[in-house]
Formats: C-alpha cells, sequence, structure tokens
C-alpha cells in the first residue's frame, strides 16, 4: 500500500508539472502569437539599470505580501508555536501557491481555497483563523486598491481618451468594492447589507445575468456572513488588521509603479503620474476578466500604457511586464510543489537509514 500511494505522489506531482508547464506555454502563445512586429531582441535599445527599480518593487511587493501572512499567522498563534524561519517560510508558500492558483484559474477563484488548505494542514493553526488570514489578506488587498484607485479616478480623471475603458474602469472599481463592503456592512449593519445584496441580485437576474434569483440570494448571503465572521477575529486586533491594510496599501502601490520602470526602461516617453494614473485604471478593468490571470484581456487593455513605445518595442516590454505580474508565480508554484515533493523524499530516506 505504501509503494502504491509512493508511485501515486510520484505521477501526480509529474502530472502537476507538466501541467503547469502547458499553462505557461498555451498562455505564452495566446498573448505573444502576434509578435511579428517586435524587434529582434539584439536589435533593442534596453536602459537595464531601469529594470532594477522594477525588479526591486516587485520584491518589495512580495515580501510585504509575505509580512501580511506572518503578522497575522504570529498574532494568531501561541508564541514558539512556529521559529521564524517556519514563519516565514510557511508565509511564503501560502503566498506563493495561492497567487499561482489565482493566475491558472477563471476570475482568480482558487486562490484562497489553496491558501486555507496550506494554513490548515500544518495543525498549528486554529480552524477558524486559517480561513480568516486568507480571505482578510484578500480584502484588505481590494480595500487598499480602492484606496487608491477612488482618489485618482476622482480628484486626477483617467488619462484614457476611450470612454468605453473609462466606464469598464469604474465597473471594475465597483466589482473591487462589493467584498469589502457586504462584508463590513454585514459585521456592523446586517439587516441593511441583507436587503442591499437582495437589491443587487434582483438586479442581475433582472438582467439575465443571474439565472436562480432565490439561490443566488441565499448562496452571496451565506458567503458574506462567512467571511463577516472570519474577519471578525482579527479586528478584534486592530494593530493586526491595520497593520494588514498599511502593507496591503504600499505594496498595490509598488506594484502598480512597475509598468513606469519598464516603459522607461524600453525609453517610452511618459511621466510617474500619468502612468501611475493609468495603471491603476486598467488594472480596475481587467479585475472582472473569467479567463486565468486576466490572461488576453489584460494586454489587449494594457496596450494603452505600453502603446507609448515604438511599434517594435512594445512586446519586449509587455513581456518583461507579464514576467513581474504573471510568469513569476506560475513559475514558482510548481518548483515549490518539487521542492516539498524532493524534501519529504529526503526526509524519507533519511528515517529509513536511521532505522
Amino acid at each position: 500500500m505504501a509503494k502504491k500511494k509512493n508511485v501515486k505522489k510520484i505521477l501526480l506531482t509529474v502530472f502537476f508539472v507538466l501541467f503547469s508547464a502547458g499553462v505557461i506555454i498555451a498562455t505564452a502563445v495566446n498573448e505573444f502569437a502576434n509578435s511579428e512586429n517586435a524587434a529582434e531582441l539584439a536589435d533593442v535599445h534596453l536602459n537595464g539599470w531601469l529594470v532594477i527599480p522594477a525588479a526591486l518593487c516587485f520584491i518589495a511587493m512580495i515580501t510585504l505580501e509575505y509580512g501580511k501572512y506572518v503578522l497575522m499567522i504570529t498574532k494568531s498563534t501561541e508564541p514558539g508555536v512556529f521559529s521564524r524561519k517556519e514563519v516565514w517560510k510557511l508565509a511564503f508558500k501560502t503566498v506563493m501557491l495561492g497567487r499561482y492558483y489565482d493566475k491558472i484559474t477563471p476570475a482568480a477563484v482558487g486562490g484562497q481555497p489553496a491558501q486555507i488548505f496550506q494554513l490548515r494542514k500544518t495543525g498549528k493553526i486554529p480552524t477558524g483563523m486559517t480561513t480568516a488570514i486568507p480571505i482578510f489578506s484578500m480584502i484588505s488587498g481590494q480595500i487598499a486598491f480602492l484606496l487608491v484607485a477612488i482618489p485618482c479616478f476622482l480628484f486626477s480623471g483617467i488619462a484614457f481618451r476611450s470612454p468605453v475603458l473609462i466606464a469598464t474602469a469604474w465597473i471594475g472599481l465597483l466589482f473591487y468594492a462589493f467584498w469589502p463592503v457586504m462584508v463590513v456592512g454585514t459585521m456592523f449593519f446586517p439587516k441593511p447589507t441583507a436587503k442591499l445584496i437582495n437589491f443587487i441580485v434582483r438586479f442581475l437576474a433582472k438582467i439575465k445575468i443571474v439565472k436562480n434569483r432565490d439561490k443566488a440570494v441565499k448562496k452571496v448571503e451565506e458567503e458574506v456572513s462567512e467571511y463577516a465572521k472570519d474577519v471578525k477575529h482579527l479586528t478584534k486586533k486592530p494593530l493586526v488588521s491595520g497593520g494588514v491594510i498599511l502593507m496591503s496599501l504600499i505594496s498595490n502601490t509598488l506594484m502598480s509603479s512597475i509598468p513606469y520602470f519598464v516603459l522607461k526602461a524600453f525609453g517610452g516617453d511618459i511621466d510617474f503620474g500619468e502612468c501611475f494614473l493609468l495603471t491603476i485604471g486598467v488594472e480596475a478593468a481587467v479585475y472582472f476578466a473569467p479567463t486565468p490571470g486576466n490572461s488576453g484581456v489584460a494586454e489587449g487593455t494594457f496596450y494603452v500604457i505600453f502603446s507609448r513605445l515604438s511599434t517594435g518595442y512594445v512586446f519586449w516590454a509587455m513581456m518583461l511586464w507579464r514576467l513581474f505580474a504573471y510568469y513569476i508565480y506560475i513559475i514558482v508554484g510548481p518548483l515549490i510543489y518539487l521542492s516539498s515533493y524532493l524534501s519529504r523524499k529526503r526526509k524519507e530516506a533519511l528515517d529509513d537509514h536511521q532505522k
């Protein structure tokens, strides 16, 4: 039985790695198939030093994401349950696997379940907190984006010239606001929030987006109530919840700064404020795209920003940006699983040797 289980694990690991490789290849072909106008790589004049701040923004951003989990895990468990090394390792795996599943599932629905599973299987974190931590991380990210985007949209205006993109960006912002508003409303104003949910679902049913109105209302109310119950655990610790939202705010700002440095590295003529504003608008516009990792939709919409470059450079700039925004996660995800498998095999071999 042990041998059969071992073979099954090996086959699943191999399948998972091959599947991930297939996702990477398929996505790359889909996104960059129309590269006939790309300049020859040898002819591309790249200001390489400007890639450094882009990379530093990414490193700082992802470190803050780890930091959110380290803070929440540490404050949710008894002292000494995890060593400093263990908690950072767990945070790293949880964040990267969550991002991996976000990128390969339609509308990014796979991230939180994967993170909940990752935290729960440690057996050291209270069950309620294994759900609350990923959910609050997601909601804090959405709140942080709203705190950045709303002032940009209201006081600076969107630099798009296309009314379609402006409208799409505002619709995306409403999608960003949905869960935070519903969760906070359920925590403090349960009855008005229930009425608001009912109104929204009835409207969606009327325009034929939702088929079974009563079933949809029940499902949304149950999910929002569950989220609110989980988040309450963390809001009882204002320094923790405030710290997580602050880290999310900085993390969002850093990630939205990367396109500027990519553009400048390829010789783009754009100032930081305009580029940042465009990026925020585009991120809002592609939020509700139903494709894995916003694939296809993101490229078409971000072309608004990268079209400032000469035609031959657009392909390479888009590829570099997608490396930071997408490819890193779908490369690192399977590597984490492979590393875990190899570590487990080494441990099993060591145990057998000691016996």
